[in-house]
């Protein structure tokens, strides 16, 4: 194609530049010096400009679209290629006129001009000298108009002033560039190279982002250091915006490449999940919900469970509330929301169970089949709280597992022994790390019905700490008026126990809380008779440990004799565990013959029972004679049920003390006291020499004294014991007896009848000593207990003295 020249240049320093040129090169001072001295003419066309401002000095690019301006444009380059540049008041005017412009422009020189495809023309143009409108001539083809001059003052050249103005501008102008991602660095390099002041100002002004009137209010600043004053500050300006608008992009930035980064990650990681067979986070949500719609949850748990499933969905399944969170959702969906199983309402069938499983207890069987009575006629009735109280190895718990088959309910087994911590009944608090729930709704999680029988083992083993009380926290759970909203801590909203059957079991009132007590209907089941221990041993006991064992009936037959051989030489207990384990011991014994192949007898005798469980250990429990002043039995109750209890008595030559020793209570060793007093008050009724009292030294001596022992039932038994001692007198053979005195010499009722009975027989007594008030006790009590006692009621304790004493002195009676 070939080449036109559009221009001839002058001496400056743009005379090499030509239409091939690449770069513009910047104005030196030589150039400067050479413009300001220039002629600006008379008369000049006008060029107005719409966006923009043109200062001297400044090369700036401008398109030409208005059929006006590119007749002025041609015309001008075919001339002397100087034209007068001004501003547009308003860019919207499309044919501006002399009231449209602004007075100041700028004398501009044509550069290069290039035609468009579009129809449009780009010029160069370089900015010269500033200039103001005298007087238009004409507007017609384009605006031509007369102007003037407008001289710059400048200020001195050792202005320090002016020269640290100009030193900011350049630093400053380097930080924009710096920050500003729109400038090419490049640009750094032509402010480091501009060398004159005045167009530094200008070129600075030309290319800031400045509104055209603010632009055009800097080229009309006459003073140059004004000029470069409001230049530094727009500049300042500039910066602070650019460094606010970089900041708040490059965190925007930063939050965007982080989402981001861990959405690719999350999609690599879904991806990955499912190629190995896994479940991605998306799916196990979408089984939450489908688990969720089969739900009969009530509209305020569905509200809350929906709430926290949003919160999981908006939650990062890397972060640790991720896990947390989940484990909330699943023990929501796992818990046994409104599902109950169907009770069983066969009363025979459940007393047959309740036989099948165990041996007497016919008060607490009753009382069972009483409760699944009112539950079959009703339907509806809140469970009571029942509690089983009594010694060890009874059948307790496992009457809770009965009572479970025989209403046809879920079996659920709580260990409160030695519970110090509040939060096992009403779990933790989800914030904290590792928390859970209450083991109360872990079991009914496991149980999987809202409705199973619930055996809260050893109650009375509760403890406090400094993590709270335990036994506070079962308030709510055993009241059947509060139960229907139980709140544990983990899951955040009421949960309905009104329908659980609740058991508890206990081996002592005493330590449970009395508001606790309060809730429960106590029901107490009280240990066995020899005959029921043999059969026990017989029906059940037996059987189980020969499966346990891998035995059959064949291989070991133990018969009702050698049972109560077992039971009354080597067992000391109102249970039967104890009795389980010498049983175990004799299967044992025949499962070894077995294996190693050796001849037994499989019917036992007595001899294999001392063979294999050694000499009987417990005899001391039987009756002893009644040959030695001061020695009486009385009855006392343990928890691990009744016992026979001696009480000795002793008289030594001293000043009358009184010593008590045996490892005795308080109460005891007030009960003591109070007995030796009432027969000082009373010697001679007794027909015993006062002077006695103050020549001899007493001491009461309870045996087994490494067993500690309390209480006030052995009152009665201490006075016969202290009685018969100053007298000489026997005490009544193959008695005993129970009872608490006052110091007005009358005798109070005591509790653990049926206990203390079960000892009797057991140590062969025949004649029980009660206080008349105890008397209702013994009615309750089967007539089976009773075989073979005779029992005498009392209330005062002459009468005590009168069926406890004969008038026979013992062998070797002392002289007092």
């Amino acid at each position: 194609m070939a080449k036109s020249n559009f221009i001839s240049l002058d001496s400056l320093s743009f005379q090499d530049f030509d239409e091939n040129s690449e770069l513009i090169p910047l104005m030196t001072p030589e150039d400067e010096a050479e413009i300001n001295n220039e002629i600006l003419p008379n008369a000049l066309p006008i060029l107005p400009l719409r966006n923009t401002v043109l200062f001297p000095g400044v090369v700036i690019p401008i398109t030409a679209g208005r059929d006006k301006s590119i007749k002025l444009i041609n015309d001008a380059n075919k001339g002397g290629k100087v034209i007068g540049v001004v501003s547009q008041k308003d860019v919207d005017v499309e044919d501006p006129g002399i009231n449209d412009i602004y007075r100041t422009g700028t004398v501009a020189r044509i550069l290069k001009v290039l035609k468009m495809p579009d129809g449009n023309t780009t010029i160069i143009i370089q900015g010269k000298k500033r200039f103001e409108v005298n007087e238009i001539t004409s507007e017609k083809p384009y605006i031509t108009a007369t102007i003037k001059e407008v001289p710059e003052a400048k200020p001195a050249i050792d202005n320090k002033e002016f020269s640290a103005i100009i030193e900011s501008i350049k630093d400053l102008a380097l930080q924009i560039i710096k920050e500003s991602p729109n400038i090419p660095t490049e640009a750094t390099f032509a402010i480091k190279n501009i060398e004159s002041n005045s167009f530094l100002v200008n070129f600075v002004s030309s290319n800031m982002n400045l509104l055209v009137k603010e632009k055009q209010e800097l080229l009309e600043i006459n003073d140059l250091q004004a000029r470069a004053m409001a230049t530094l500050k727009y500049m300042t300006i500039e910066f602070q915006k650019l460094e606010l608008k970089n900041d708040i992009q490059s965190k925007v930035q930063s939050d965007i490449n982080q989402q981001q980064r861990e959405y690719f990650l999350h999609q690599q990681m879904k991806t990955i999940q499912e190629e190995l067979g896994g479940v991605s986070y998306d799916e196990e949500i979408e089984e939450m919900q489908e688990r969720a719609n089969k739900k009969r949850w009530t509209s305020e748990v569905e509200l809350h469970f929906n709430k926290e499933l949003a919160k999981l969905q908006r939650m990062n399944p890397q972060v640790a509330e991720y896990s947390i969170q989940r484990n909330y959702l699943d023990l929501y969906l796992d818990l046994p929301w409104n599902e109950y199983s169907k009770d069983k309402f066969d009363l025979k069938r459940a007393m047959r169970i309740l036989d099948r499983d165990h041996y007497g207890l016919e008060d607490v069987k009753k009382r069972i089949i009483e409760y699944l009575a009112v539950l079959k006629l009703r339907n509806d009735m809140k469970s009571p709280i029942l509690c089983f109280y009594g010694p060890p190895g009874v059948g307790k718990t496992s009457l809770g597992k009965s009572i479970a088959e025989a209403l046809g309910r879920e079996y659920v087994r709580m260990s409160l022994g030695g519970l110090r911590d509040e939060a096992e009944i009403r779990g933790h608090r989800k914030t904290y790390i590792g928390a859970m729930p209450g083991r109360i709704l872990q079991n009914l999680k496991k149980a999987q019905t809202s409705n199973p029988v619930f055996v809260l083992d050893e109650i009375d083993k509760l403890s406090n700490s400094h993590q709270g009380d335990p036994s506070s926290a079962m308030l709510e759970v055993l009241d059947p008026e509060q139960n229907n909203d139980f709140y544990d801590n983990f899951l955040e909203v009421g949960f309905d126990l009104s329908k659980v059957m609740f058991i508890a079991t206990s081996n002592s009132l005493n330590t449970i809380q009395p508001a606790l007590r309060d809730r429960m209907e106590i029901i107490n089941v009280t240990g066995y008779t020899i005959e029921e221990k043999v059969e026990i041993a017989k029906r059940h006991l037996l059987p189980k440990q020969l499966k346990e064992h891998g035995l059959k009936s064949s291989h070991l037959k133990i018969a009702k004799p050698q049972l109560e051989k077992i039971v009354e030489g080597y067992t000391r207990e109102s249970g039967v565990r104890g009795l389980e384990k010498q049983i175990a011991k004799m299967v044992r014994h025949a499962a070894k013959n077995i294996a190693m192949e050796e001849t037994y007898n499989i019917k036992v005798t007595n001899e294999d029972i001392v063979t294999v469980l050694g000499t009987p250990k417990l005899e001391r429990d039987k009756y002893e004679n009644n040959n030695i002043a001061g020695v009486v039995t009385g009855l006392a109750w343990t928890s691990v049920g009744g016992d026979i209890l001696f009480i000795e008595s002793i008289l030594s030559k001293g000043k009358g003390t009184l010593n008590i020793t045996g490892n005795l209570g308080k109460v005891m060793k007030e009960s003591a006291t109070i007995a030796m007093e009432y027969i000082k008050s009373n010697a001679d009724d007794f027909g015993i020499d006062p002077e006695v009292f103050e020549k001899y030294n007493v001491h009461i001596h309870v045996p087994e004294g490494a067993t500690p022992k309390d209480g006030p039932s052995a009152g009665v038994t201490m006075l016969t014991s202290l009685v018969s001692l100053f007298t000489q007198r026997k005490v009544k053979s193959s008695l005993a007896m129970t009872g608490e005195i006052t110091l007005r010499g009358k005798v109070l009722p005591v509790g653990g009848i049926k206990e203390k009975i079960l000892a009797a027989k057991r140590a062969r007594i025949k004649e029980i000593l009660l206080c008349e008030e105890n008397r209702s006790d013994i009615a309750e009590i089967k007539a089976d207990y009773l075989k073979g006692l005779t029992f005498h009621y009392v209330s005062d304790m002459s009468e005590v003295l009168k069926l406890a004493l004969t008038d026979q002195k013992v062998k070797n009676a002392k002289i007092l």
